[in-house]
């Protein structure tokens, strides 16, 4: 069945993929299961207090598809699973697979302006979420959602022990007695086959980061994220003997596309942290002889600069990559000088276009491309304004189909007609050449986006939020530079005639909005007027050196 609001891949490319085996047909929970046959006593998953088998952690999977079988979810329902980096995330996400269910991929900074979207727009029916991470207390949000007359028909709620002093609100589920009420043995053994989606079928919607309004939504069919995170596997040479470190938000496709999905298909264990501090990650490198991991390159920063990095026994790391934001060959020096490991140079995209270094790369290949596509079956060209293909060592946007990217933006029209060719390629919105092997140099972006330590922010969006105040005649946002974060936000305001803002109350003013984190603007600058182009568009060009040489006069950069 085809998810109202998605395209499907058209009929050629899809019996292509199939007869030339490129598509194997593998869904997501199919795929757990079948390493949980292989590997039964191996040691899959620790997470916290929580370390399980595989052959625990597909009885966990289970539960959790029957007990969301026995609210009534079915095939093609949406579920919003804002969960942290625990060990719910895994159960839950693998659960709906089984049932052909479809996660709605929300990070735990999302706001409730951002939940009440994904609500609307998707029509879910369910909402997992906790109780409190960190300084997030989400019982508001849950509160204001049960109020409003949105398609939910089910709030399953994790306690944690931040939150053991607080009841949940009136008119939730608790999500862990659900799943403990399951009494697997009354069930046969191949109950859940029956509920198996359609390889072709979406298996999750993932939001991400625009140009204008909120966020996109990624809709991915089993058969291309498989591909995806199969081919990438490869590319990494990953092993059962892999012990993979998730340190950045599981709901994020870096986690679940890098790390979550190629170590279970591959049988390594995975180590799930929802903490992104440098000593918590070095710590757990140690404990737990972690040999591979991807992070935002904001961490990875901070961990070679750390004073006390010697402290660690870090020999067991094989293998540490970043991805998000461009590193600077001189970070890439220390993390060969300081980790005494490999390092991968990724490129990678929710929609699908994925670049990567390989281990045998030498080091001025890594410091300056991010290799190859993961999937020798995926196209990449570089293209001018006009849509014709440029020779190697010519910049232009890069663009990319085939096998392992996506066919649109969820009820998107008008969002599709920007984003796909006339030949039905991806425009990714970066500009790029290729070297004379075929390597990807990124040397710039097209898209309006600041990326802040790899999260992707629209600046038309927080634009729109700051515009929106009664003192604020233009405003226009830009990144600015910043040695840990890669990017931060930064606002240039000009005010109406005769009135004053202060950054701590237009912050006020936006938190009142119920505006999520990571749209609030970092620095204010307040200019008589918003330069314009010569045919008449904001200069952001012009901005963003204009921040930059402020900030080299401060001595920030």
């Amino acid at each position: 069945m085809v998810l109202t609001g998605t395209l499907p891949f058209p009929k050629e490319m899809r019996d292509r993929y199939y007869r030339d085996k490129i598509w194997l047909g593998i869904t997501l929970g199919e795929m757990l299961d079948r390493t949980c046959d292989l590997y039964p006593y191996k040691e899959a998953l620790v997470a916290g207090n929580v370390r399980l088998t595989y052959r625990e952690l597909r009885e966990w999977t289970d539960r959790a598809a029957i007990a969301f079988l026995e609210l009534g979810i079915q095939k093609l329902d949406r579920v919003l699973l804002q969960v942290p980096n625990w060990a719910e995330f895994i159960y839950a996400y693998y659960g709906l697979h089984k049932i052909g269910a479809i996660p709605v991929m929300c990070i735990p900074r999302f706001s409730q302006r951002e939940i009440e979207h994904f609500c609307q727009v998707t029509e879910a029916i369910a909402w997992i979420v906790p109780l409190q991470f960190e300084k997030i207390d989400y019982h508001p949000m849950i509160e204001s959602i049960l109020s409003q007359k949105f398609s939910i028909k089910h709030i399953l709620v994790i306690e944690s022990s931040l939150a053991q002093d607080r009841k949940p609100p009136e008119g939730t589920l608790p999500f862990h007695k659900l799943l403990k009420k399951i009494d697997l043995p009354k069930y046969p053994k191949d109950y859940l086959k029956a509920f198996k989606p359609d390889p072709d079928e979406i298996c999750h919607l993932m939001p991400t980061g625009g140009t204008t309004g909120l966020p996109k939504i990624v809709p991915r069919t089993h058969n291309d994220f498989y591909c995806n995170f199969d081919y990438r596997a490869k590319a990494w040479e990953r092993s059962p003997h892999d012990i993979t470190l998730i340190a950045t938000p599981l709901t994020h496709n870096m986690a679940i596309e890098v790390s979550m999905n190629p170590a279970f298909l591959t049988g390594g264990k995975v180590v799930v942290i929802p903490s992104t501090r440098p000593k918590d990650i070095l710590e757990t490198i140690e404990k737990e002889r972690v040999t591979t991991t991807i992070l935002a390159v904001a961490q990875v920063q901070q961990i070679v600069d750390d004073p006390e990095l010697s402290r660690y026994d870090l020999s067991s790391l094989d293998v540490i990559a970043t991805g998000g934001s461009r590193i600077s060959p001189e970070t890439i020096k220390k993390i060969y000088d300081r980790l005494k490991c490999k390092f991968f140079n990724v490129f990678g995209m929710s929609e699908g276009p994925c670049l990567q270094t390989r281990y045998q790369d030498p080091e001025e290949i890594v410091f300056h491309t991010v290799g190859w596509p993961i999937c020798p079956y995926d196209e990449f060209k570089v293209i001018d304004a006009n849509g014709h293909q440029l020779p190697p060592g010519t910049e232009g946007e890069l663009v990319a189909r085939g096998p392992c990217i996506f066919r649109g933006y969820y009820k998107g029209e008008s969002d599709n007609n920007e984003a796909f060719t006339p030949d039905g390629f991806f425009r990714t919105g970066d500009i790029a050449k290729f070297d004379p092997e075929g390597r990807v140099i990124i040397t710039g972006r097209k898209k309006d986006i600041i990326i802040r330590g790899g999260e992707n922010i629209s600046a038309r969006e927080v634009e729109d939020l700051i515009s929106s105040h009664p003192k604020v005649e233009q405003v226009s946002v830009v990144g600015m530079p910043d040695p840990i974060l890669g990017e931060r936000v930064c606002a240039f305001i000009k005010l109406k005639k005769g009135e004053t803002l202060a950054f701590e109350e237009l912050i006020a003013y936006l938190k009142a909005k119920k505006t999520s984190v990571l749209y609030l603007p970092e620095r204010i600058e307040f200019i008589d007027e918003i330069p314009l182009t010569n045919v008449g568009k904001v200069d952001k060009k012009r901005l963003r050196e204009e921040i930059k040489e402020i900030l080299k006069r401060e001595g920030r950069i």
